[in-house]
């Protein structure tokens, strides 16, 4: 199994930037938190993520990995659109390299934590695997017959925009009924406000669900639609493993438990694969983009890509 190494990788995310180094044998010698500008513009956010990777480079360092969320165009390394960050054809791989003067490549995140999961996590023994990211928005990655799928356009995964609800919640997409609009961790939070009830995350309505009617139905309804949806992709794509990742799955058994019913449930004549929470944590989609890295210097494969 290898590990990324000497490489550098940067995650860009809604609310904060992570970044490490990782040293010869794949050890995150050093970390980095920055919070993501917000309302700043595009320059601000670029200019962080720079700083970001330039605060870590080390002698030794061959590369870094950016990975970010988005519309991302990995053989330009522009992010074409990303609207949480108000980003628009952005050359954020470019701008970095300027910076660094070293081989920079830029995925989607939740591609990287995918393939993270292929090479590292739950997926190195099987050949067709679903990773659902569930944070502020729902993403997937998915790999089929041992290989990353990027779809037509580039933008295969957009797990959160499948419709569950027909007539049912606005979706930010434009669409009604997706199961973003129910099971993302802001969406959870929306829709518990809505009862009267103060909550700043899915943390703080999972720690109720024992106490607390609204956040029991709100959080039912959310991994009700989560498992409606991996019903559909199932059916399609007929995983072999399931695997949830992001800062809603400290959840546990809370989330796994309902969302393997809803998925039994909607899959009357077949048997339902398996549902698990990845063990790689909330980095995922900084390892995946270390992994990247160590591809572009010949250092490591980056399985499933």
């Amino acid at each position: 199994m290898t590990r990324p190494a000497h490489v550098v990788a940067v995650d860009l995310g809604g609310t904060t930037i992570k970044a490490a180094r990782y040293e010869a044998h794949g050890i995150a010698a050093e970390t980095l938190r920055l919070p993501t500008p917000s309302s700043k513009g595009q320059d601000a956010v670029v200019a962080a993520v720079v700083q970001a990777a330039t605060a870590l480079i080390r002698p030794g360092v061959r590369a870094v990995g950016l990975c970010a969320p988005g519309l991302v165009d990995t053989e330009t390394g522009v992010i074409r659109y990303a609207a949480n960050l108000g980003l628009r054809d952005t050359p954020l791989a470019a701008a970095v390299a300027d910076a660094v003067h070293l081989p920079v490549v830029l995925e989607h995140d939740v591609r990287a934590a995918c393939v993270a999961e292929r090479q590292l996590g739950l997926g190195t023994d099987v050949s067709d695997l679903l990773v659902v990211v569930l944070g502020t928005g729902l993403a997937a990655g998915i790999v089929s017959d041992g290989r990353l799928i990027r779809g037509g356009s580039g933008i295969a995964g957009e797990f959160g925009h499948i419709p569950v609800h027909a007539d049912g919640e606005l979706c930010a997409c434009g669409q009604r009924g997706c199961v973003e609009a129910y099971a993302a961790a802001g969406a959870v939070v929306r829709r518990y406000r809505r009862t009267g009830n103060r909550a700043d995350t899915a943390a703080d309505i999972s720690a109720r669900l024992d106490t607390d009617p609204h956040a029991g139905r709100i959080w039912a309804e959310a991994t009700d639609a989560l498992g409606r949806a991996l019903v559909t992709s199932t059916l399609l794509l007929d995983h072999q493993r399931i695997v949830l990742a992001g800062g809603m799955t400290a959840a546990g058994s809370c989330l796994t438990t309902p969302v393997r019913r809803s998925l039994r449930r909607g899959l009357a004549w077949r048997t339902a694969p398996a549902v698990e929470i990845s063990p790689l944590g909330a980095d995922a989609g900084l390892l995946g983009a270390a992994l990247y890295a160590a591809t572009a210097i010949g250092a490591a494969p980056a399985r499933g890509s």
